[in-house]
C-alpha cells in the first residue's frame, strides 16, 4: 500500500497486472467526501491524451479525486501511444482485468464511491467491464464519444467466422484488418476477435443492462461515429447529452461543455467516503 504525504496532490502509481506487465496511472487527490473518478483514455492512447488530461485536471480543480490509468496493452509500463502498425498482442479480456485492478486499487485506498468515465474506445471498454464485473463501489458511468468497434467495410460475420476458425485451429500468427481508426491493425486472432465482437448491437445491449446510473456525452459533429449511431442511442432512450458543434475529442470551447456536463452528473452521485 502506498502512503502519501499530507501535502501530496498528484502521484504516479504502478501495479503489476500480469507477470512481467506493470501498468501505471496518475492519481490526482481531491476531497475525501466526493466520489472518486476512474478516467480512461481511448484506443491505443495514454492518460496523456489531451481530452483525458484536460478533463482530469478540471475535475480535480472541482475537488474530485481522479485516477487516470494507461492500459498496458501488454507493454510493461507503457507511456506512449501505440501505433496502428505495431504488433498488437492484447485484447478486451486483459483490458477489463486491468480496469478491475484499478477499481480495486481505489477501493484499497479508501474510496467506496467510484464513477467510471471513458473517452471513445475507453467508454466501450468501461462498458464491457461493467456488463461483466459489477462492483458495489462503482456508482455511475459516463461514456464520452462512445463508439463501437468499427472494422471499416469488412463484413463482420465473415471476419468473426475467419477469426474463430484460426483460433480453433490454434493458428496464432498475426492477422491484419481495419479496426477503429486503424486501416491496418496487425493482431492475434484472439485479441482482434475480442474487440470485433463489440459491434453496435452488443454495445446497445450492454447499455441496457449496466446496473449503475449513466450518462452519455456525445458531439453532433463527431465524424468518427458509425452510421446512425446517435439515432440508435436515442432510440433506446439512454440518458444522453448532445453537445452541439462538438467533435469526437470535445476540444476547443467544447472542453468546457464536457466538464460542465460531467460535473452536473457527478454532483448527483452518492458520496460515501470511507472513514
Amino acid at each position: 500500500m502506498l502512503v502519501f504525504p499530507a501535502a501530496a496532490h498528484a502521484v504516479i502509481v504502478q501495479q503489476l497486472m500480469r507477470p512481467g506487465i506493470a501498468a501505471n496511472a496518475e492519481y490526482l487527490i481531491g476531497d475525501r467526501d466526493k466520489p472518486a473518478v476512474l478516467l480512461l483514455h481511448g484506443f491505443l492512447q495514454t492518460r496523456e491524451f489531451p481530452t483525458v488530461i484536460t478533463l482530469a485536471h478540471g475535475l480535480q480543480t472541482e475537488g474530485y479525486t481522479v485516477l487516470s490509468p494507461t492500459l498496458s496493452l501488454n507493454i510493461p509500463n507503457r507511456t506512449q501511444s501505440l501505433a496502428c502498425e505495431a504488433a498488437h498482442k492484447h485484447g478486451m479480456e486483459e483490458d477489463i482485468a486491468e480496469i478491475r485492478d484499478w477499481v480495486d486499487w481505489l477501493k484499497s485506498h479508501g474510496h467506496r464511491s467510484i464513477v467510471l468515465i471513458g473517452h471513445s474506445f475507453g467508454s466501450m471498454q468501461l462498458l464491457a467491464y461493467l456488463s461483466d464485473h459489477p462492483d458495489p463501489a462503482v456508482k455511475a458511468y459516463v461514456g464520452t464519444s462512445l463508439i463501437e468497434a468499427q472494422i471499416g467495410s469488412t463484413f463482420r460475420p465473415t471476419l468473426i467466422a475467419r477469426l474463430e476458425s484460426l483460433i480453433r485451429n490454434k493458428q496464432n500468427a498475426l492477422v491484419t484488418y481495419p479496426l477503429s481508426f486503424c486501416q491496418k491493425y496487425p493482431s492475434t486472432p484472439e485479441g482482434l476477435l475480442s474487440y470485433v465482437l463489440w459491434d453496435q448491437p452488443r454495445v446497445l445491449s450492454a447499455l441496457k443492462v449496466v446496473p449503475v446510473r449513466m450518462l452519455l456525452i456525445m458531439g453532433d459533429t463527431d465524424s468518427m461515429l458509425g452510421q446512425g449511431w446517435l439515432k440508435a442511442l436515442q432510440h433506446i432512450q439512454m440518458p444522453m447529452v448532445i453537445v452541439h458543434g462538438a467533435n469526437h475529442f470535445m476540444d476547443g470551447e467544447h472542453e468546457f461543455d464536457l466538464l460542465d456536463h460531467t460535473l452536473a452528473f457527478l454532483r448527483q452521485t452518492p458520496e460515501r467516503a470511507s472513514k
